[in-house]
């Protein structure tokens, strides 16, 4: 019995050398064979793709001089006639301008452009016979059949020149030079793109509707790829398709550029293109889905001060309003954001009066769906107090301060709502916002608010304490350990509007006692004396200061904290009663050394 080792030795070493650079040259040749043939696979298809091309152009350039002639032949009719012979005798130039296109041999949408042109004149020609014979079931069916053909000959003549003069072609087959440096992958993608957003500029409405499917599966597969290549004309295209006639190609239309809109590109595009008046149409008698999204398309519009006066002249403002009023969760809050921004638009506010958007917000404010909705609608009442009196009479009178007072008694009360409230206060006489629960409110949001929510609340209480009893209200009611703690705050702003309520509120004894009872009250008010420029609070806190220093305690503690350092700076810069309050430190502390001697 021989062994396999026994077998190896026997053989030569140059024997298992040459059979190894047998089996190598077989697979290297093999491979490069099937190369080869897939390669002229390739070249056949390539050349058969431009073979039926060149048949099919020749196949409708024989077909135009027989129905012209039938055309010609017919006595019936002879205004439709006369107008579809026209449109008959410009279709030669158009086949000529079509097939010397550099792109003509290299994109799908020529050939399918020759079919649907030989289509049409072949269907000319069926008709012009039956009307040379009068063979046909009636008049007003003939006449109805004729009309359809002058609107696909136009239809013809309209996307040659499209394909022949807008670039729709180069688009949709740009060469590899231009494409650069990207991946093979990439440049097929881009591609098959391009050809598809030409599709949406040509061919009858359910090819386009066909078109959209797919771009709409595309933008949710790979909406990167989809802006890369997307033009301003593509936009246009699909700014028409949301005027046409079936209800499920708005629906996806609207859907593709709201996907748009979101992403942040071609805004500028869409608006120039006309988007606007469509989308307010959508949101006024669209599907459940298409108000939807074009809504919020608008409230990502509503973004630019610009687009939103566009918005108010279309008319958007009332389709919007009874969106607030009647819309499911999202489509409100989403109107209600749109209105918002508008609202942001002083000189448009007049004319938001005049659609009744305040009675509106302020029944948002209590009945929004989403807690969205009522952040909005509370940030639209800032917007329309901020400078207008009689639209704040106009909230007023509608019992928007109620509203809001209520909105504020939640979990987390929010800057809007205080900020709306601040604006209405100075117009509300003292009684009548004391017994609709201002104090108790103001409390809840010094405690429980927003930074923004109680710099908000601590300018209110600046605004309603223009008299003494109503300072000795908010002392009772607590505002005033809030407002101490608030000058910790990491903003300066929120810091100089804490400083500005305690001096205020410090005019009355009562209110200055309870200033001094707070451990924190010095030693913050003194970190108030900074004499940098970005510290505003600091005349706050010299007459805060100024009114505990007969205070022997408050002296003692300014000193040790290093107030006469600050202050002397704050001297030579003339803050009001810095020179005053610095002779009292000084004084204090002068008889303090006096007496340890």
């Amino acid at each position: 019995m021989i062994t396999c080792s026994k077998v190896r030795e026997r053989k030569p070493r140059g024997a298992s050398l040459a059979l190894l650079t047998s089996i190598q040259f077989y697979f290297t040749t093999t491979l490069s064979k099937f190369e080869i043939m897939v390669e002229d696979n390739k070249a056949a298809v390539a050349v058969d793709d431009a073979c039926s091309r060149e048949n099919l152009l020749l196949h409708a350039q024989e077909l135009v001089p027989v129905a012209l002639a039938k055309a010609k032949e017919v006595k019936v009719f002879p205004g439709r006639w006369k107008m579809i012979i026209s449109k008959l005798e410009q279709i030669p130039s158009c086949l000529s301008d079509l097939s010397s296109h550099p792109c003509f041999s290299k994109n799908a949408l020529c050939k399918e452009q020759l079919q649907a042109v030989s289509k049409t004149l072949k269907e000319t020609k069926e008709l012009a016979e039956l009307c040379v014979m009068e063979k046909y079931e009636g008049k007003l069916r003939m006449q109805s059949d004729l009309d359809a053909l002058t609107g696909k000959l136009d239809l013809n003549l309209k996307d040659c020149g499209l394909l022949i003069k807008t670039g729709v072609l180069g688009e949709a087959t740009l060469p590899l030079t231009v494409l650069g440096s990207m991946a093979e992958s990439d440049i097929a993608t881009h591609n098959n793109i391009r050809e598809l957003l030409a599709r949406l500029q040509i061919g009858h409405l359910e090819a386009k509707h066909k078109a959209l499917d797919r771009l709409y599966d595309v933008m949710k597969e790979d909406e990167k790829n989809v802006l890369a290549v997307l033009g301003r004309r593509n936009v246009a295209a699909l700014v028409q398709l949301l005027t046409a006639t079936s209800p499920r190609i708005r629906e996806k239309t609207v859907t593709v550029i709201c996907s748009l809109v979101e992403s942040g590109s071609c805004e500028k595009w869409l608006v120039s293109e006309g988007v606007l008046p469509p989308l307010i149409r959508l949101v006024e008698s669209g599907s459940a889905v298409s108000k939807e999204k074009a809504i919020v398309s608008l409230q990502r519009l509503s973004m630019s001060a610009e687009t939103t006066r566009a918005i108010v002249g279309h008319g958007g403002v009332r389709p919007l309003i009874e969106l607030c009023e009647s819309g499911d969760s999202v489509s409100q809050a989403a109107a209600a954001c749109t209105l918002t921004n508008i609202s942001a638009v002083p000189e448009v506010r007049q004319a938001l009066a005049e659609e009744g958007i305040v009675s509106v917000m302020i029944n948002l404010l209590s009945c929004g769906i989403l807690l969205g909705s009522k952040e909005y609608a509370a940030e639209c009442l800032q917007n329309l107090t901020s400078s207008n009196e009689h639209l704040r009479k106009c909230v007023i009178s509608e019992g928007g301060v109620r509203s809001l007072l209520t909105y504020l008694d939640g979990p987390l009360p929010q800057e809007s709502a205080v900020g709306a409230l601040r604006n209405l206060v100075g117009s509300v006489s003292e009684e009548t916002l004391v017994s609709l629960g201002l104090l108790p409110c103001l409390v809840h949001v010094l405690k429980s608010g927003s930074l923004g929510a109680q710099q908000a609340a601590a300018s209110v209480i600046c605004r309603v304490c223009s008299s003494m009893e109503m300072k000795k209200m908010v002392g009772e009611a607590g505002c005033i350990p809030l407002l101490i703690k608030m000058l910790e705050a990491k903003t300066n702003t929120a810091r100089e509007i804490a400083a500005q309520a305690i001096s205020s509120l410090m005019v009355l004894s009562q209110n200055r006692r309870e200033v001094k009872k707070d451990d924190k009250s010095v030693p913050n008010l003194v970190q108030l004396l900074d004499p940098s420029s970005q510290n505003t609070a600091k005349k706050y806190a010299v007459s805060c200061l100024g009114s505990l220093s007969p205070c022997k305690k408050c002296k003692k503690l300014m000193i040790s904290y290093g107030a006469i350092g600050y202050l002397k700076k704050l001297t030579e810069m003339d803050i009001p009663g810095a020179k005053k309050l610095l002779e009292r430190l000084e004084r204090g502390k002068l008889r303090s050394l006096f007496s340890r001697k």
